[in-house]
């Protein structure tokens, strides 16, 4: 009779934690998690390798054991304009011009420049209280279009140019007091201890040789950026040897997926197609663990070629969780404000990455000896 009564409880109680699991949707358990400063918003923007780039940096600073910075997007962002529009001029209007770029294009703003206090240079010089570029982006995009039009150009039109991103944006500023003392933005990036020599950006595409680097063919890649080409293993060994290693890794991938859903705070690949769903199955993929595709090299170029992956947005992966069934997610930190579940931090399952990334950008220093080597990095 005892045994009778516990096998009843067990049941009872499988069947009410079961139930439990599947009202509370996924459920995830943190494996490691890097620190990383607080959720920004790139609002109404294209700005999300930008504020992507910087939140890796701001956490390289942490790791590092420095004092957390909120460094200013915006500053990155409107030498970059000028770069981009420089580009599309010498180019009569065939290069990209939009608000878009990759994490090179950090890269190269804290190479030549510096860095800025987000307090310096907030960037927001037109009455908002948050970014909103819909405005400026068609008065830039306007100007330069015209200018691309004349069969020839006077000495003039980058100062113009210039004058509109003062107006929207804000001076660049040439000296600045932070915390009692005097910097230029040069002297402000070497007081923060940050290298852009020290990060690469990589990716995995067979189109291209495997070891080698290439300009990746997406249209915010406007500056032909290059990017270290790996096998889908090696890609993933990068970033999981990176996370397990303390670094942050900065990643680019496609939102548009109908897996990623920022409101339930997990990004998935259900085995089944959702083509082939019931309205009932599509819904119960966010409330549970659902199997998940295998993903290879094949699939994952194919992808790419037809355009079902397009480089849509760049966010930041600060951690390893699992869920309750044991499946492997990255949490990542977005760039939309404290929006979804999970207050701007989302769960991506190892598959999604696998099939939907574009690029990333690591420290080099987080690449597995045996890859650096193959890369020349050693």
């Amino acid at each position: 009779m005892k045994k009778s009564l516990l096998s009843v409880f067990i049941i009872v109680l499988f069947i009410t934690s079961s139930f439990a699991q599947q009202k509370d949707g996924y459920v995830f358990t943190i494996k490691k998690e890097m620190a990383c400063t607080p959720v920004r918003n790139q609002s109404s923007t294209s700005t999300c390798w930008c504020f992507s780039g910087i939140s890796m940096l701001e956490s390289e600073l942490l790791r590092t054991g420095k004092k957390p910075a909120d460094i200013s997007e915006m500053f990155v962002v409107r030498l970059a304009y000028e770069k981009k529009a420089d580009m599309h001029i010498r180019m009569h209007g065939s290069s990209n011009f939009a608000g878009g770029g990759e994490y090179g294009d950090v890269l190269t703003i804290c190479r030549e420049y510096g860095l800025v206090p987000e307090s310096v240079y907030p960037g927001l010089n037109y009455g908002d209280k948050n970014h909103n570029h819909g405005e400026l982006d068609a008065v830039l995009k306007g100007y330069v279009q015209k200018l691309t039009e004349r069969s020839r150009l006077s000495t003039a039109w980058m100062n113009g140019f210039r004058g509109i991103l003062d107006a929207y944006l804000g001076k660049v500023p040439q000296s600045f007091t932070w915390e009692g003392k005097t910097y230029t933005p040069a002297s402000y990036i070497k007081e923060l201890g940050i290298n852009p020599d020290d990060y690469i950006t990589f990716t995995s595409f067979t189109h291209h040789p495997f070891y080698e680097k290439f300009a990746l063919e997406v249209p915010d890649n406007w500056a032909a950026g290059l990017f270290y080409n790996l096998p889908l293993a090696e890609m993933m060994q990068v970033i999981d040897n990176a996370l397990e290693n303390g670094y942050t890794v900065a990643w680019a991938s496609d939102v548009s997926d109908r897996g990623f859903s920022q409101k339930e705070g997990v990004a998935v690949v259900p085995e089944k197609e959702w083509s082939e769903m019931s309205a009932e199955e599509a819904e119960n993929v966010f409330k549970a663990p659902v199997k998940q595709k295998e993903i290879t090299q094949e699939m994952r170029q194919k992808e790419f070629d037809n355009f079902s992956t397009t480089d849509d947005h760049g966010m930041h992966i600060v951690g390893i969780a699992t869920d309750q069934a044991g499946n492997i997610y990255y949490k990542v930190k977005n760039s939309w404000g404290e929006t979804g579940k999970y207050k701007g931090f989302i769960y991506v399952s190892k598959p999604f990455v696998a099939l939907r990334t574009t690029n990333c950008m690591v420290n080099k220093n987080a690449v597995p000896a045996a890859i650096a080597q193959k890369l020349g990095l050693k």
